[in-house]
């Protein structure tokens, strides 16, 4: 372990803008594919549908069931200020973390359409707040609000995109094995995924479901100056029963994502929790012990998706990795290409 790999600045890297993706491939598994092989230390550039060639046969497929709910809401105050709000996560059945682009105090009523309501119950010092939602005058519970915000808010898409969300993003910014709802962010590399080729995966494969509600703070950059420092944020995470029995046996494990990564190795590290908070940083000080493939997306410097491959190839390789992957101007970030690590 060499000090470098401990340093923030060591994840940093110029991207050049026309890189980042702003909207989907189409069709999902026409995305680029880089695959890199430890054993033989070779690099191969295929397309996403070429994936199931370079699966190791004995291999099970753990994929992030999660959803993506429409958290960006656009309401007013009651004197009529403009406020945006991103949900960002339930705490419990009524408290909502969200971020709010406005100023507001402890209190604070904002109005939405559909007679939706929030009232601000606490600010925090990370920028974040707890409100209570309201439909009327009733006090709506998590699972109540989702039905209103699915009709009146919109696709929470990472702040890089730059752009207001439309009709394609519903279908595009979600997997097309997305079910239990709660996330404000994708899994990404779930994304290059047709119906057909997951589908097919999945008969050849043996494969399961977790889920970890991905939370803003996914985007969140590394600001220590060791990565050791970062407090790592945390999810609500489930284990369903099948993936239980695959994790618990001695079968390779192919994870599909680093939300996914990080859902098994909370649980490698935590046997007996099956659900809960996890909040895991991986990086090459704290290395993968129950995931031996993965596949995901090329990320944001200094983020610890980052550190997470790294964990993986160590820092070096992956350096070299996305310095291979700008040169071949791979398509960068949520809507971008996708890298395989066998």
């Amino acid at each position: 372990m060499n000090n470098k790999e401990l340093l923030t600045s060591s994840y940093d890297f110029f991207l050049p803008k026309e890189l980042i993706a702003t909207h989907p491939a189409n069709p999902r598994d026409s995305s680029k594919l880089l695959v890199y092989d430890r054993s033989t230390d070779k690099i191969s550039h295929v397309k996403f549908s070429d994936l199931e060639k370079f699966i190791p046969k004995e291999c099970a497929l753990i994929f992030n069931d999660t959803k993506v709910i429409k958290a960006r809401l656009f309401g007013k105050k009651e004197s009529g200020g403009k406020i945006e709000l991103l949900i960002n996560r339930a705490l419990n059945a009524h408290d909502v973390n969200v971020y709010i682009r406005g100023k507001v105090k402890k209190d604070t009523k904002i109005l939405f359409d559909e007679n939706l309501s929030a009232i601000v119950q606490k600010l925090h010092d990370d920028g974040s707040r707890v409100v209570h939602f309201y439909e009327n005058e009733k006090l709506l519970r998590f699972e109540e609000l989702l039905p209103i915000i699915e009709k009146i808010g919109h696709v929470p898409l990472p702040p890089y995109i730059q752009r207001e969300d439309n009709k394609e993003d519903e279908n595009e910014y979600q997997s097309v094995f997305a079910k239990e709802e709660g996330a404000v962010a994708a899994p990404t590399a779930s994304l290059h995924f047709t119906k057909e080729q997951h589908e097919r995966v999945c008969k050849t494969f043996a494969h399961a479901f977790v889920t970890l509600h991905v939370g803003s703070g996914t985007f969140k950059p590394v600001e220590c100056e060791k990565i050791t420092e970062h407090p790592m944020h945390s999810e609500y995470y489930a284990i369903s029963k099948k993936a239980k029995k695959l994790l618990d046996s001695d079968r390779a494990i192919l994870s599909i994502g680093t939300t996914s990564t990080r859902t098994i190795e909370f649980y490698a590290r935590n046997k007996d929790i099956s659900n809960g908070e996890a909040n895991l940083f991986l990086h090459p000080k704290n290395r993968p012990l129950r995931v031996n493939h993965l596949l995901t997306n090329f990320h944001l410097p200094k983020s610890t998706l980052l550190m997470l491959v790294a964990s993986f190839v160590g820092l070096e390789k992956t350096q070299e990795l996305y310095r291979i992957a700008i040169e071949k101007e791979y398509r960068f970030y949520s809507y971008g290409d996708s890298m395989l690590i066998l």
